[in-house]
């Protein structure tokens, strides 16, 4: 019977293999190619679909072969339509002959198929995705082919994309059974999941609604609190005359009291280059001045660009709502100051692109410098040149040590206030050429009337002039690294975002029941702890209260609240005692000894008390007591020693004991130790 079993299952997975082979190759056959690859695919498309032309052929069965065509085609051309993505970042790989037949053969319908043309690969994610989520917002769906749910919220993820791709959101799909991977780095643990990539960071939305409302607050509460700041009348002007961080300034004024995503989109992505502020016209009171002095309508969303001018705008939209692509158009183009520093590679490479001229200030972070920076700011604003033929900029020498060093051949020894211009062939090479005869080492801001500014701008514009017209009259190149990043964090900064990235994840990861069950346990405890502690103290108050009654006082209560005083430790010595407080005691104590005897202890024990009683917390004093009558022999050593003396010293000899048996037995007890000897 087992064996029949086995020759039927071996029979049934040849027939499912065939039928496989065979509907795999339907495609391939009605487009006449050998494999389904999409340059072939068009390729052969482009012949059978002119040479089955309606209105060129004659054939009777002319519209169905035409039909067929165009569905094969179809067919193999839907795994190439994903927008933004290109067919070499499609996750599905439509060869696979098993993978098509197990679509076709359960029909996954157009949910799933909507959902394959925005998939992409764990390499598009790792390459493209995580780097360009520094500047852009991705949403990325989480499906697998079999996904009941994934099906049912097909709908509204379609939704979402209509509602946010205008805005600056990107959108794609990942399958979690084909890309393993990429589900345990996101920290997605089912399907459907949506996961928010944000400056190199996933965020998983685990809201219960997949809704325009709860995605948009999401996704303001992952943005930076950083990325701009309410303006008002009275921070305006410090806001304007802030571009000492090297950043244009752009005001957005709208009336609806809460900014727009696709303002705060574009504030993120161009967050290192433009500083934003943001104004709610329709606070009349705090911001009636700014719009008097803008001339802007309360009616329209309006964009105000300002570079170093505070009083002049360089770029101003006023719309009822700005698009994304004229928003961000608008800001691109004027994204950099008059005269930007050279602070990251990023800023050198919008600054100074491939092949473009860049005339270059070198200067250091300091207040001296800022006159030379202004004059040739001056001679940048009244360049004859466009900002496409050359730009103008400074570098801190003391930060960009090892690109300096690179270009400084050529350069004269003090290369403060100079000016190079550098031109780039290339990401890793630079030609340069000095002009010695320029440094901007002035004394006054009158720029207008200076006869040195004059004199360098003419030697500027000679120079750029001859460099302009051939790249071989520069005199050096060299090869250079990338600037360093000014503005990159430091590692506590990284460390504390880190964790504090690790905190926010894994409260996050917990589902809502999950929350209750921990913060429940968590108050249980604390409540058991307090009860405890209270439970305590009313004991305490009660056995106060009853020595109170009782007549006691309020020692013990002082005793149980506060803890009992130290107490004074009075040590007797004799054999036991001796070697911690006379021969070898801890190093720096000291001991004081009081000698009585039966007679005078009751009266000289309690004096010496009290006396050492203010002393009790010194660990360097030790106090003791010796009874006479029981060490006779440990005092006349003692006296001895004192008073440096080597005979016998008598003690009380006319107080002699009664008979020599009892002396013996007492000096017996009171026998010194044999290191005495």
């Amino acid at each position: 019977m087992d064996k029949i079993n086995w020759i039927f299952v071996v029979l049934a997975t040849c027939t499912f293999a065939l039928f496989c082979f065979c509907r795999v190759n339907d495609c391939c056959k009605e487009l006449e190619i050998q494999t389904d690859s999409e340059p072939e695919g068009n390729e052969a498309f482009k012949q059978l679909a002119t040479g089955w032309d309606l209105d060129k052929t004659n054939q009777p069965d002319v519209k169905q072969q035409s039909m067929d065509i165009q569905e094969a085609y179809k067919m193999l051309n839907d795994a190439f339509d994903g927008p933004g993505l290109t067919s070499e970042d499609l996750a599905y790989d439509f060869v696979d002959p098993a993978n098509r037949c197990y679509s076709e053969l359960f029909d996954f319908g157009p949910e799933i198929g909507f959902y394959r043309k925005l998939a992409a690969t764990s390499e598009y994610f790792e390459q493209t995705i995580i780097p360009k989520s520094k500047n852009k917002l991705y949403i990325i769906m989480f499906y697998t082919d079999w996904c009941k749910d994934c099906k049912e919220l097909a709908a509204a993820f379609k939704n979402l994309i209509d509602t946010f791709e205008p805005l600056g959101v990107q959108f794609a799909t990942i399958d979690a059974a084909k890309e393993a991977t990429v589900p345990g780095l996101t920290g997605v643990d089912q399907v459907p999941r949506m996961v928010l990539v944000l400056g190199g960071k996933t965020y998983v939305y685990r809201r219960h609604l997949y809704t325009s409302e709860e995605l948009d607050g999401f996704i303001r509460k992952k943005l930076p609190s950083k990325i701009g700041q309410r303006i008002n009348d009275d921070n305006v002007n410090d806001f304007l005359n802030g571009w000492s961080d090297n950043r244009v300034r752009a005001l957005v004024l709208e009336s609806r009291g809460i900014t727009g995503l696709q303002y705060l989109l574009a504030a993120f992505g161009f967050q290192d280059r433009v500083a934003f502020g943001f104004v709610d016209l329709s606070e009349e009171k705090n911001t009636k001045m700014i719009a008097d002095r803008f001339n802007v309508d309360a009616k329209l969303d309006s964009l105000l660009l300002f570079n170093e001018d505070s009083e002049r705008v360089i770029a101003s939209v006023s719309m009822a709502e700005i698009p994304t692509q004229v928003l961000n158009a608008t800001i691109s183009l004027n994204q950099y100051l008059s005269l930007p520093g050279l602070s990251s590679q990023e800023v050198l490479e919008g600054v100074c692109p491939i092949e473009s001229l860049a005339v270059v200030l070198i200067t250091e972070n300091s207040p001296q410098f800022d006159i030379a920076k202004g004059a040739l700011r001056h001679i940048a604003l009244e360049s004859e040149h466009s900002l496409k033929e050359v730009r103008f900029a400074h570098i801190d020498k003391e930060k960009q040590v090892d690109f300096l060093n690179a270009i400084s051949k050529g350069s004269p020894e003090d290369n403060l206030m100079r000016l190079v211009v550098i031109w780039r062939p290339d990401s890793t090479k630079i030609k340069y050429e000095w002009i010695n005869g320029v440094k901007l080492d002035l004394n006054s801001t009158d720029f207008l009337n200076n006869s040195a500014i004059n004199t360098a701008k003419e030697e500027i514009n000679s120079t750029i002039c001859k460099l302009l017209t051939t790249s071989d009259a520069f005199t050096h190149e060299a090869s250079v690294q990338n600037l360093y990043d000014e503005h990159a964090p430091g590692l506590l900064s990284e460390w504390i975002a880190h964790s504090l990235y690790q905190v926010n994840y894994q409260i996050e990861k917990l589902s809502d029941d999950l929350l209750i069950v921990a913060l429940s346990l968590l108050l249980t405890t604390v409540s058991m702890i307090g009860l405890e502690y209270v439970w305590m103290y009313f004991l305490i108050f009660l056995r106060a209260a009853e020595d109170i009654l009782k007549g006691r006082g309020t020692e013990r209560m002082y005793n149980m609240l506060c803890g009992p005083e130290p107490e004074l430790n009075l040590f007797e010595l004799n054999a036991l005692t001796y070697d911690a407080l006379i021969r070898s005691p801890s190093p720096g104590c000291f001991t004081i000894l009081m000698i009585s005897n039966l007679e005078s202890q009751p009266q000289v024990l309690p004096p010496y008390r009290r006396t050492a009683w203010p002393h009790r917390k010194n660990r360097n004093l030790l106090f003791a007591h010796l009874l006479a009558n029981r060490g006779l022999t440990w005092i006349s050593e003692l006296l001895c020693l004192s008073l440096g003396i080597t005979e016998q010293f008598p003690i009380n000899p006319r107080k002699k004991q009664k008979n020599d048996k009892d002396h013996q037995s007492i000096n017996e007890q009171t026998r010194r130790p044999s290191y005495w000897q």
